[in-house]
């Protein structure tokens, strides 16, 4: 069965979401913080250090805002599907351990040539209060899919800087990577298995989209926000190409002042990250 087009826009039932402790640390783990310095990001990985409490790192909220869709989006090959974009507004810091009720829907299915683009928003709100915690929007690829003659869809306007970078920062990731950050949910087989990789045109597995999101989250944190979640209220990026765990990742921002654009590559220059936006709250 095709892709199922009548999906778009039925908002699913909605469904409750918890995370501990253990979660927010073991995810803050998996995306590299403290793997540099292992005192360095305490408030992350920690909590019961001294003077120190407990904070979430502000691109959990993609994994605490993750529910299902209404209904299936119909059938094709888990190996052609791969994770092309990710943005998320954060309307307050979420708590190490909480829960939120998410209702989502499936927004479009653009028809790529190659490929649909397929796109979906969730909203995740106080079960108790109704209020707002976070926006997530995303968007995967499913090669194979596309060729039905549908929209193709709009592309946002990204303009190039014309500067050199403001700040680049550059972080390792480990050859175990995927193994650590699969832990927080996302067990494809695409990022552990080199049969199932390979099935996809890969040499070996490759590290999640997310982790990669993840690791760029925290360059923008420390330094555009003094490591403060407070202040840190949307991101959003395109994945271009795919990241390797064992590679080293720079981090280019461009800061104009409240807002940023960010770009992330590896040290070939591939880049992996495009199209970066993120925004930061003034601090009080």
């Amino acid at each position: 069965m095709p892709l199922d087009h009548s999906v778009i826009g039925i908002e699913s039932a909605p469904v409750e979401r918890s995370w501990t402790s253990k979660d927010t640390l073991l995810y803050a783990v998996g995306v590299g913080a403290g793997l540099d310095d292992p005192l360095r990001e305490l408030a992350f990985t920690t909590e019961n250090s001294h003077g120190v409490d407990q904070q979430v790192l502000p691109t959990f909220a993609v994994l605490a805002a993750q529910g299902r869709h209404g209904r299936s989006i119909g059938t094709f090959d888990p190996a052609m599907l791969v994770h092309a974009e990710q943005s998320f507004d954060l309307h307050r810091p979420l708590a190490p351990a909480g829960c939120v009720r998410i209702t989502s829907k499936v927004t479009g299915m653009y028809d790529k040539g190659s490929g649909t683009l397929v796109t979906s928003e969730a909203v995740a709100v106080d079960p108790g209060s109704g209020e707002p915690l976070i926006t997530s929007r995303s968007a995967v690829f499913i090669r194979g899919e596309g060729g039905f003659g549908g929209d193709r869809g709009t592309r946002e306007n990204w303009p190039e800087p014309a500067r050199a970078p403001d700040h680049l920062v550059t972080y390792p990731t480990r050859p175990e990577q995927a193994l650590l950050y699969r832990l927080s949910g996302d067990r494809n087989p695409l990022h552990s298995d080199p049969a199932f990789a390979a099935k996809a045109g890969f040499e070996r597995p490759i590290l999640h989209g997310l982790c990669t999101y993840g690791i760029t989250g925290r360059a923008l944190l420390h330094t555009l926000a003094e490591s403060d979640p407070s202040r840190f209220a949307s991101m959003s990026g395109r994945f271009s190409k795919p990241v390797f765990p064992g590679e080293r990742l720079t981090i280019s921002i461009w800061d104009d002042g409240g807002t940023a654009r960010f770009r992330t590559t590896k040290e070939d220059g591939t880049v992996v990250i495009d199209r970066g936006r993120v925004t930061i709250r003034g601090a009080d």
